[in-house]
């Protein structure tokens, strides 16, 4: 189990009653007095691993209520927000292997706005990336890449309504990460003013708009992916799950392996193979490839720049890479 040891639930603890019905009602665990080792995980959000100590049966949990302080109601409602999300997904068959989409067991307001889910033994995305970035393990990256473009293909193709693309939505998102960018003064007026003018010429193109809404992750980055063997991949955390441009999910991976390399190796340059391995390996799951590959080149700049500056206004980011994650975005809107 992966994740800093630090103790046992307490059995008058209402979060080990949740735990207990939910191994012995959706598990079929019948230990008659279970006991419940606590993991803390590390990432962006308050997630525990739990293992029933007799069974080894084993529960993740994210709480909502760190993040919404006294709003009990807020948290609750994230959480069931995206115990509905994860439901409505699996119902696309994303169950299993090689595409899968994590179980939800169970979610509850008054323990701290919990949602508890399957526990997924995998590699997370990010250690794959690591191992092209610091081990030179190229290959190994390769595959992975093959496996998420072959998930995230399926999931959009299986969850196209038919609806076009409304690219304002994503024009709108652009100018909130500006916004954040301006409010932290990463970026100045000059800079608001460059990238609206940027924006405003992605817009004027029909191909941003000429796309079917499909069913987003809404947050496909390298922690929100497990790999299991083969092609087996499976997705967590989708409280950011969407409609939207299947562009938003794919170009969010691509802009992904960019910071990676230049965050690790100071390299831009060296997440291009990758990049186009990526999207041209998506392209291959739809009936016209070559044209899937070039309508997905096309767009991918915007979105990969608008991730970069998503990136760029979190606090971890110094001042100096802030910067270069801001001009690559600029580099990236003008193509």
């Amino acid at each position: 189990m992966n994740g800093r040891y630090v103790g046992y639930v307490a059995g008058d603890d209402p979060l080990h009653d949740f735990l207990s019905k939910i191994i012995r009602d959706l598990m079929a665990v019948r230990e008659p007095q279970p006991a419940f080792r606590a993991f803390r995980l590390s990432g962006s959000n308050v997630v525990y691993a739990y293992e029933e100590k007799f069974s080894g049966a084993k529960v993740i949990c994210k709480f909502y209520g760190p993040r919404f302080g006294a709003d009990r109601d807020k948290a609750a409602w994230m959480a069931r927000q995206e115990y509905e999300g994860l439901k409505t997904l699996r119902r696309y068959n994303l169950i299993g292997s090689p595409h899968h989409v994590i179980r939800p067991l169970g979610f509850s307001r008054d323990i701290n706005g919990v949602l508890a889910v399957e526990y997924y033994s995998g590699e997370e995305f990010s250690h794959a990336i690591s191992r092209a970035t610091y081990h030179r393990d190229d290959t190994h990256l390769y595959a992975r890449l093959t496996a998420l473009a072959y998930f995230l293909a399926t999931q959009h193709d299986r969850t196209a309504n038919g609806s076009d693309v409304d690219f304002d939505a994503d024009c709108r998102y652009f100018d909130t990460v500006a916004g954040r960018l301006r409010k932290t003064r990463r970026i100045g007026q000059r800079d608001i003013e460059e990238l609206s003018r940027q924006r405003d010429r992605w817009r004027d193109r029909p191909q941003m708009w000429q796309d079917q809404q499909v069913w987003l992750h809404g947050d496909a980055t390298p922690a929100n992916f497990l790999f299991g063997h083969g092609m087996d991949v499976a997705a967590i955390d989708l409280e950011r799950m969407k409609r939207g441009d299947r562009m938003f999910d794919v170009g969010r991976v691509a802009g992904e392996l960019q910071h990676a390399f230049m965050r690790a190796v100071g390299d831009r340059h060296r997440a291009e193979p990758f990049i186009g391995h990526f999207l041209w390996e998506y392209s291959c799951h739809f009936p016209d490839r070559q044209r899937t590959f070039e309508s997905v080149k096309a767009r991918a700049p915007y979105y990969m720049a608008l991730n970069l500056l998503r990136i760029a206004r979190n606090d971890y980011i110094d001042h100096e890479y802030g910067g270069r994650l801001v001009t690559q975005a600029k580099k990236l809107l003008a193509a």
